[in-house]
């Protein structure tokens, strides 16, 4: 079975091999081919959350059949206010866009996002479930957030993905709240997608492109490697 990967380096220092036909598949690796190569792993695992949740999973193969096409290479740069390329410490990032992203989003992918999107968040929220104010606002060194900090910045990245489409409800009606971030913004997310089926287009926003596709892979990816993050905290 063929695999569409792109291969994005220079995320934060390591390369992110994203399994491009299944939003939410993803691999690290310090360089590029060891992320691809720890893709085929990460399929397997993928698969298994579906099967997990979904009896009649809609993908389904055997380790050995899985074939990876890099369909892209990303090397992620840094820009400035002037769109002048910088160094990471003067400017943002301008991440992945892969020719794969151009692809509109069919209706049976809408359906399948919508469903994993349900399932990442209930995983999120048992996650942190229990625990009382002192533990999800409890600083850890070297980290730049609390779990708190982390919940509200998915909800956050959640509408500035929207924002980058032009479907961002304003900036001023995001809650504080965290818990209450992540509803609003989800529940906007998702009335969203069901009107970018079949959206060609294809926008440049402040030095980087954003399509339907591209925004949909990255909310998957950033909850559920920010799920992670959080156990890892909670452990410690």
């Amino acid at each position: 079975m063929i695999f569409q990967v792109g291969i994005e380096n220079n995320n934060e220092g390591r390369s992110i091999a994203w399994a491009l036909e299944h939003p939410g598949c993803f691999a690290y690796g310090m360089r590029g081919e060891a992320a691809a190569t720890n893709l085929e792993g990460a399929l397997n695992k993928y698969a298994g959350w579906i099967l997990r949740h979904e009896r009649n999973t809609w993908l389904n193969f055997a380790e050995s059949e899985i074939e990876i096409v890099v369909n892209g290479t990303w090397d992620v740069y840094f820009i400035n206010d002037n769109l002048d390329k910088t160094s990471e410490a003067d400017g943002y990032s301008v991440e992945s866009f892969f020719p794969y992203d151009w692809k509109p989003l069919t209706r049976i992918e809408i359906k399948h996002a919508l469903d994993m999107l349900v399932w990442s968040r209930d995983e999120l929220l048992k996650t942190v479930h229990g625990l009382n104010e002192a533990k999800l606002n409890q600083t850890y060194p070297g980290e730049r957030w609390s779990i708190n900090g982390i919940l509200g910045h998915i909800g956050g990245a959640e509408w500035w993905y929207l924002d980058c489409l032009g479907l961002a409800f304003p900036r001023v009606d995001v809650p504080e709240e965290p818990l209450a971030r992540l509803d609003k913004v989800r529940r906007h997310f998702n009335t969203c997608l069901f009107k970018l089926e079949g959206v060609k287009q294809v926008l440049g926003v402040d030095g980087e492109f954003w399509s339907p596709r591209k925004a949909l892979r990255r909310a998957l990816w950033h909850e559920r490697d920010h799920i992670d993050h959080i156990r890892k905290l909670i452990a410690m």
